[in-house]
């Protein structure tokens, strides 16, 4: 197992870990095309920013992916594995590897917009939610979690 920086080329099999990690939850294939847009990693995503991929067996199975919102702010914008892996602590060791890269920065603080499903998983880390965005799907709302170092 290894987790190597992410190139331009990687962007359809990233985009495939997303769906199938999003659907997971229960959503409907109409949902998950309908959120596609958002759900898809292009290969000028991965040029502009931070993309970790998680590789097993030389398969990639999940994948993180950050930016600064500004000098002392890092947004994770992405963490995901593909559905036969969750559960087994595979999200864990890419927040692992994740946080640790902040380690010795300037980053105070990570925001994030959780999955619903995926918020007890945040705040086992330490993130706390601090407010909340409504969706597309009526009463369902995405939480903002934070973590400050």
């Amino acid at each position: 197992m290894s987790i190597k920086k992410a190139i331009p080329n990687n962007h359809e099999t990233l985009t495939e870990i997303t769906k199938k990690s999003k659907a997971y939850w229960g959503y409907s294939n109409e949902q998950i095309e309908i959120w596609s847009e958002f759900l898809t990693v292009s290969k000028e995503y991965i040029e502009a920013n931070p993309v970790y991929n998680l590789i097993v067996e030389d398969k990639i199975i999940g994948y993180y992916s950050f930016f600064h919102e500004s000098k002392n702010t890092i947004k994770l914008d992405n963490l995901f594995v593909l559905p036969e892996f969750i559960g087994k602590g595979l999200g864990k060791i890419l927040m692992n590897d994740f946080l640790n890269k902040l380690k010795n920065t300037e980053v105070q603080k990570v925001i994030l917009n959780s999955e619903p499903n995926a918020e007890a998983f945040y705040a086992k880390f330490g993130f706390v939610k601090i407010g909340q965005i409504e969706t597309s799907i009526k009463d369902r709302f995405l939480p903002i979690m934070e973590l400050n170092f």
